[in-house]
């Protein structure tokens, strides 16, 4: 039987823990012009590991500190969703802040930004990772 995997952030190290279960694919690493990164053009994502723990998405990589995320932020400021092109799909997303993409930025070595699909976009349709 094999276990079932979860990415919380698409194309970052998978989880098994069913916890994860309602937060797959939920976050994703974008380009300064809102496109997703897949691990063809950034293989370090793989490297990113994450854990739901008491309520935070917990992020880890090599020579980095943790960075916890809230889970479950109400999203009721119409000004901070953005677009993010996935594949062909332009979706609504929400910015996790300069700190977390100041992390995964340094971590990375390259300009990017962490987000999170908007909980009301529709269904994504994910391009391989």
């Amino acid at each position: 039987m094999t276990t079932p995997q979860y990415f919380p952030i698409a194309a970052c190290a998978p989880v098994s823990d069913p916890d994860a279960a309602p937060y797959d694919k939920r976050w994703l690493v974008v380009d300064t012009s809102g496109r997703l990164l897949t691990r063809n053009e950034c293989p370090a994502l793989a490297q990113i590991t994450v854990k739901i723990s008491f309520g935070y998405l917990a992020i880890r990589a090599p020579e980095m500190l943790r960075m916890d995320i809230p889970l479950d932020v109400i999203e009721d400021d119409d000004s901070l969703i953005q677009q993010a092109s996935i594949g062909v799909q332009q979706v609504n997303v929400v910015d996790e802040g300069d700190l977390t993409a100041a992390w995964v930025s340094n971590f990375l070595g390259i300009a990017c930004r962490l987000v999170k699909i908007h909980p009301e976009a529709p269904t994504v349709f994910w391009p391989e990772l």
